[in-house]
Parts: C-alpha cells; sequence; structure tokens
C-alpha cells in the first residue's frame, strides 16, 4: 500500500482498525462505537535524535499495533482516515 504521506523524524502513520462487529456479531452503529486503540503501521518516520545519536522506532511497516487512545492527528487522504502519532504513543505491537 502506497500513500501521499511521509512522516518525518519520530512520526509514524497508522491506519486504524475499525471493527463493526462484535465478537458475538452484534453490528455496532457507527456513532456508538469508541475511537478505535489498534492500527496498522503504514510508514515510519527515520527517528528522533538523543545525544547526536539516530534512535529509530520500534515498529516497522506492516506492524499491528496498539496506541494511546487520544494521542495523535487524525489525518484524512483520499478519503481514508489516518492518524499520526509519536512513537512513543504507541503502547505495543502484536506478535
Amino acid at each position: 500500500m502506497t500513500t501521499k504521506i511521509r512522516p518525518i523524524g519520530d512520526n509514524i502513520l497508522i491506519r486504524p482498525l475499525a471493527e463493526k462487529k462484535t465478537p458475538s456479531g452484534i453490528v455496532i452503529p457507527e456513532t456508538a462505537k469508541e475511537k478505535p486503540q489498534e492500527g496498522r503501521v503504514i510508514a515510519v518516520g527515520s527517528g528522533r535524535v538523543e545525544n547526536g545519536e539516530l534512535i529509530k522506532p520500534e515498529v516497522k511497516k506492516g506492524d499491528k499495533v496498539i496506541y494511546k487512545k487520544w494521542g495523535g492527528n487524525e489525518v484524512k487522504v483520499d478519503n481514508k482516515e489516518y492518524l499520526i502519532v509519536k512513537s512513543e504513543d504507541i503502547l505495543a505491537i502484536f506478535e
């Protein structure tokens, strides 16, 4: 998947994964859903500089991650919604 956005620095571009059904099959209306906390990493910036050394993010393109509920900035490109977060806003990677 290619996008027209390339994050810089310590930023990561995520495509939120929105579930429309509960595990038991109940459909949840758009207005009742909570903000998603899981997403797929679409692109990764180069990292942050600390003490003159480049520290790369721990995630890579394609990783499924859990991120902070209220972190990041929402952006919309070609009618697709993305989230740009700092690497510190990513809490875990699914294995």
